[in-house]
């Protein structure tokens, strides 16, 4: 009858009797004698850890491996488990995960160098808008000189200042433009729609730099929501609108003198300024600039801004 062998431990061939239990390996002649453990030797505990040995058996020892588990000195920790350094060895410190990056904005923010100096003369008319950041929406009808006085005014500013033109982004269509001289339809509202759309997206697209904007647009009064609603829509709430609105016979002189797809019939023309009329009583600062030049309208915008600025208008 052979004696019993401990769970996990292969019996090997031709065993002496009493391989298996405690004291009961052989040892080698030559192989040293370790003392015994300070506690009596016994079964271990249900669901006591088992500890190797101070390394594994030589060779020619003539060990057997134990019953229980070995646990290599080295090898991957495992996990949830402090690993102790060796002797002479210092502990690396804990690696933290690093922050993560920020996500990217959205909005089309870059960043720009910080101006030093003024790239344009400064305005001559006192402190006006200063260095303030603002939007403008001059309002005005074919030949009411809104494109070239806001030019002007944004080329002015002590600070860096951009202006859209609505008509020129409109113009960026090549094939199947619609012609205003062919008069107004389906296409041309769906062109003005997507023109009106870009130059927001560009106005909020410079605000968000630090740049100032004006954009010139023939906005009527009796189409709010297409109209100024659109454009407080596309640019934000604190679009400052200004209405460009001299006498009908300058209008009309003014247009003629223009050329290309940009000039339209008297009759159109007539047209327009009759409905422009409607701004007057809406609360809008307007600007009669029948009898002034370009660089006079420039500063008389810049006074009107500079009210605004300090007091919104309701809109």
């Amino acid at each position: 009858m052979h004696p019993t062998v401990q769970a996990g431990a292969p019996r090997p061939p031709h065993a002496p009797p009493g391989w298996g239990t405690p004291g009961g390996v052989p040892q080698h002649p030559a192989a040293p004698q370790h003392p015994a453990p300070p506690h009596p030797a016994g079964p271990p505990h249900p669901g006591a850890p088992q500890h190797p040995s101070s390394g594994p058996p030589h060779p020619s020892s003539g060990q057997h491996p134990s019953s229980g588990p070995q646990h290599p000195s080295s090898g991957p920790p495992h996990p949830g488990v402090a690993q102790q350094p060796a002797s002479g060895q210092h502990a690396a410190a804990p690696r933290h995960p690093s922050a993560a990056p920020p996500r990217a904005d959205l909005t089309g923010h870059v960043p720009l160098p910080p101006v030093s100096a003024p790239l344009a003369p400064p305005v001559e008319h006192g402190a006006g808008t200063g260095a303030a950041t603002l939007a403008v929406l001059l309002i005005g009808p074919a030949g009411a000189g809104k494109t070239t006085v806001a030019r002007h005014w944004a080329q002015r500013r002590r600070v860096p200042t951009a202006h859209i033109s609505l008509d020129d982004v409109r113009e960026w269509v090549c094939s199947g433009f619609a012609d205003p001289q062919s008069g107004w339809n389906e296409h041309s509202e769906a062109q003005y729609r997507l023109a009106r759309r870009t130059c927001g997206f560009a106005a909020r697209n410079f605000l968000a730099n630090g740049i100032s904007c004006i954009v010139d647009d023939a906005v009527f009064p009796d189409r709010p929501v297409v109209g100024l609603g659109g454009w407080k829509r596309h640019v934000g709430p604190g679009l400052l609108p200004v209405v460009l609105l001299p006498g009908l016979e300058i209008v009309l002189e003014r247009n003629a003198e223009r050329s290309g797809n940009r000039r339209l019939s008297d009759e159109e023309v007539a047209a327009i300024h009759g409905r422009m009329a409607g701004w007057y009583g809406s609360g809008l600062p307007i600007i009669d600039n029948s009898t002034y030049d370009v660089e006079t309208t420039a500063r008389v915008l810049d006074d009107v801004l500079a009210r605004a600025i300090a007091s919104p208008p309701t809109w």
